[in-house]
């Protein structure tokens, strides 16, 4: 080993405690390998969500991989987390489903409305007012967001299958499984379920491709004509969206209700994974509080600002990260491996343009049945929690609205402790934060 390498290698081990934390460089690459293979299926997702927003598809790949690096780099050198960072599922449902297509704002518009919310987010986190609102919101309705936000992704997943359509009487009905698209997107389903239950690494990216293969097959998706039409050293543009945000229009609009919706959903999203994810890597301390959470708060935050510039939704923590840290990931160099990885997916950037959307639509699926799994954290025994968490829950996919959902909630769980004799059991910011989504309500 000469010199050169030697010095690298113990920079390395310095910067990131790799010796601290009983672990080593072959395993941080492996780990960030690991968790790169897990969740790149986040690649091809997010672009075919924000191309129904009217983003042009090739900068939202762009936009998504370079937001990703970009992110996650600041994890790993802010925080030295073994985590990463990317555009988050939810949160690009909201900003194409309901910010774009139910409120009928333009895509640069609500990438103006991202801006500002990243910017409340690190207004939150140098505060207290980011541990007040972590506090004032209970566990139930913590859950009752992810698990709504789950069933919103999984229909919006069902209805790209076909498994799910529109109905003059009934509003939505059963699909006709045996069309083409759809039954490509079954067997994907059934594909990525298997996968995932048999612990395959790359379950979802695996069914992605493997879909897309099959469709190309049989000709129910468009063939590569060359090697061109997969990989490229052609690099995707964001020209089309790089600093394209309209800060001045969002501003103009007064877009409180979109931006507080973003902020909150981020806010516990972002606490709930990072918990989880640190307690799992053993970073918890010996105080029970991770050490360097507020900078990891800040990494997220100017991720989250940095993104809608580069032109794509929110950036969150991914729950992925987990295989990573199951392979001995304790650091950002973890992180540093799989941005990376990230950057060299760039020069397949013609493939992601060739997946079709019945292919992705499994991923929807899974990812909002896992989702589901946090409706264990609800008391069921108390009707004071259930009620509110139910609205929370049917509200988000049933209105179409993640904000709809989650103001359902938070105004019925204040009014039903409030009467019920339980107002000790209410944090006094939850007044505020019920009063504003009522407020939103009347004048919409």
């Amino acid at each position: 080993m000469n010199d050169s390498t030697s010095t690298n290698k113990g920079f390395l081990e310095k910067f990131f405690k790799l010796n601290e934390r009983k672990t080593n460089l072959k395993t941080e690459i492996l780990a960030g390998l690991t968790t790169f293979i897990t969740l790149a299926y986040i690649i091809f997702v997010n672009p075919q969500i924000l191309s129904e927003a009217g983003i042009p598809k090739e900068a939202a790949i762009a936009a998504t991989i370079w937001s990703s690096v970009v992110a996650t780099i600041l994890m790993a050198f802010l925080a030295n987390y073994p985590i990463v960072v990317a555009p988050g599922m939810g949160l690009n449902a909201f900003f194409t489903y309901t910010v774009v297509m139910q409120f009928g704002l333009h895509w640069t518009v609500a990438l103006g409305a991202v801006f500002f919310s990243g910017i409340v987010f690190l207004i939150l986190t140098v505060t207290k007012i980011r541990a007040w609102m972590i506090d004032a919101v209970p566990p139930s309705l913590r859950a009752a967001i992810t698990v709504g936000i789950g069933l919103f992704i999984a229909f919006i997943g069902l209805q790209n299958a076909g498994i799910v359509v529109k109905s003059d009487s009934t509003l939505v009905q059963f699909g006709h499984i045996l069309l083409p698209e759809t039954l490509m997107a079954l067997f994907g389903l059934l594909l990525a379920a298997i996968l995932m239950s048999r612990n395959i690494k790359g379950a979802l990216i695996i069914s992605i491709l493997t879909t897309t293969v099959v469709a190309m097959i049989f000709k129910i998706a468009p063939t590569p004509k060359g090697i061109g039409d997969i990989i490229s050293f052609h690099i995707p543009s964001l020209a089309p969206t790089f600093g394209k945000l309209n800060i001045v229009s969002a501003f103009h609009y007064g877009l409180l209700n979109i931006i507080f919706t973003f902020t909150i959903v981020e806010l516990f999203d972002n606490m709930g994974t990072l918990m989880g994810l640190l307690k799992k890597a053993g970073l918890m301390g010996d105080t029970g509080q991770p050490k360097d959470l507020g900078k990891a708060f800040v990494a997220d935050s100017i991720g989250t600002m940095i993104s809608p510039v580069l032109g794509t939704c929110t950036v969150t923590s991914y729950i992925e990260s987990a295989t990573g840290i199951a392979e001995g990931g304790k650091t950002g160099l973890t992180g540093l491996t799989a941005a990376v990885l990230f950057v060299l997916a760039l020069f397949l950037a013609p493939l992601v343009g060739l997946v079709p959307a019945f292919a992705t639509a499994p991923a929807l699926i899974i990812v909002g049945a896992l989702m589901l799994m946090e409706i264990q954290h609800v008391n069921f025994n108390d009707l004071t929690d259930a009620f509110p968490v139910f609205l929370t829950v049917v509200g988000m996919p049933l209105t179409y609205s993640i904000a709809t959902g989650m103001g359902l909630g938070f105004i019925s769980y204040t009014i039903v402790k409030l009467f019920t004799g339980k107002y000790k059991e209410i944090h006094w910011m939850m007044y505020i934060i019920a009063a504003a989504f009522a407020i939103n309500f009347i004048l919409r």
